[in-house]
């Protein structure tokens, strides 16, 4: 149910909280007091297998996994972990709010943003957010690897091919302030609302997940149709799923 997120977290649901023995793999690194991460990706092959990967790193301790946006801010409160590994899309809350979120709740904790999405739209977003670093999803063990490295070590990281993008950008004049648009008039709370309108959710879904009334769900639905100009729940879907709010897959 959305509802659960009304209450603490358990460990069999959404945030998992347990640690994994460290495998035998070399690294460049000298052996000292082990990193906390957790992983926050909505796709369980792909969850499993980053903590695989991240396993075999000797000063890693992969300390919990998050299935969504929301469970990842559990998952930084319960356990205030030295690094968060973040999808962008995900259900509930999508990365970009985690981001703000956790950076609110836990400045301490390092953001390393693991995603398909290569668009300068995405990386500045992020950036913007707080996270420390931008891996896209096709990167090898290696650059992973150097990426964690670089973030835990108080550094920046992000992947050769799209900081290309960033410098072009940069020269074309894109410092620039961009005109304000209707998006960039949404809160926080109104673009979590327009996401979860567009997986589906009911007002009364909705008012559980967040604890308030119906009848607030209602104006901030009208307040975002009101914005946007748009008029339908086709018309909201569209926007989410342009601006990353979900995956084409939801």
């Amino acid at each position: 149910m959305v509802n659960r997120v009304c209450t603490v977290f358990h460990s069999r649901k959404g945030c998992i909280f347990e640690s994994w023995p460290g495998g035998e793999g070399k690294s460049t690194l000298p052996i000292k007091e082990k990193k906390r991460v957790i992983i926050a990706e909505d796709y369980t092959i792909l969850r499993e297998g980053l903590k695989a990967l991240l396993s075999f790193h000797p000063n890693l301790d992969i300390v919990g996994e998050a299935e969504d946006g929301q469970a990842a801010v559990r998952c930084v409160d319960k356990l205030k972990p030295d690094l968060a590994l973040m999808d962008l899309s995900m259900p509930r809350m999508n990365g970009l709010e985690a981001i703000r979120e956790i950076k609110k709740r836990s400045p301490g904790t390092k953001i390393l943003v693991l995603t398909v999405h290569r668009a300068e739209e995405y990386i500045l977003a992020a950036l913007e957010a707080g996270a420390n670093g931008y891996v896209l999803k096709d990167a090898n063990h290696a650059e992973l690897t150097m990426a964690v490295t670089n973030v835990l070590d108080g550094k920046h990281y992000i992947s050769p091919g799209i900081s290309e993008k960033l410098i072009d950008g940069y020269l074309e004049g894109r410092k620039k302030a961009k005109p304000r648009t209707s998006w960039d008039t949404l809160t926080q709370r109104e673009r979590e609302i327009l996401k979860l309108i567009a997986e589906g959710h009911k007002n009364k879904d909705i008012a559980d997940f967040f604890c308030i009334s119906v009848k607030t769900v209602e104006k901030h639905r009208a307040n975002l149709m009101k914005k946007l100009d748009l008029h339908n729940i086709q018309g909201l879907t569209a926007l989410a799923l342009e601006k990353g709010l979900l995956s084409k897959e939801s």
